[in-house]
């Protein structure tokens, strides 16, 4: 039995319909976190503890093995605390706050490109190596030379892309280097 507040009239712990539901909720994120590939789930903060029970399920084919595993991931994943959780479901959420810092940080990429393709390019260029010494300065050149050339000939956009990768692989370095957290970007993504 639940039992009340004496005092109050509220009642002590949640209903047992709470409780289903919230068990089915992290069994649907169980469900979710298993469909996803190796590299997704490394980019999730889903603790180390939890990641032989989600590869265990993956593995998995059986139809009716598959749903045992899945409930008893689910059960795993109960012990975890909530803010575990809720970090996970914030960082698979295109709502989400981490989706957000994403976003921006693939923007400022796209910006900086722009701004290198752009009428004053080479002072961008001057801008970028000086706040990125290490960035090696004759591919960025020749990658420059590239885009431009391939504009000129309407050629597929290769070049373009490959900047793109270079300049988010800078980003994210300088950004790993400052403990900055707008550098987690997807590798799955080009412009």
């Amino acid at each position: 039995m639940r039992g009340r507040d004496e005092d109050t009239g509220e009642f002590l712990s949640p209903s047992r319909s709470e409780q289903r539901r919230a068990a089915l909720d992290v069994l649907e994120l169980g469900e979710q976190l298993t469909a996803m590939t190796a590299t997704q789930l490394g980019r999730l903060p889903i603790p180390e503890e939890l990641m032989p029970h989600i590869r265990e399920t993956q593995r998995i084919t059986s139809h009716g093995a598959r749903k045992r595993q899945h409930a008893y991931l689910a059960k795993q994943m109960r012990k975890l605390d909530d803010d575990e959780l809720e970090a996970i479901r914030d960082a698979m959420s295109k709502d989400g706050e981490a989706a957000r810092r994403e976003t921006a940080a693939l923007h400022r990429v796209e910006a900086l490109r722009d701004a290198l393709l752009g009428d004053d390019g080479d002072a961008a260029l001057t801008d970028l190596l000086a706040a990125h010494p290490h960035a090696d300065r004759q591919q960025l050149r020749q990658l420059l030379r590239n885009v431009r050339e391939e504009r000129a000939k309407n050629k597929p956009p290769r070049a373009f892309r490959e900047l793109f990768r270079v300049l988010r692989e800078l980003q994210a370095e300088a950004g790993d280097a400052t403990g900055d957290d707008d550098a987690t970007l997807d590798d799955d993504s080009d412009a």
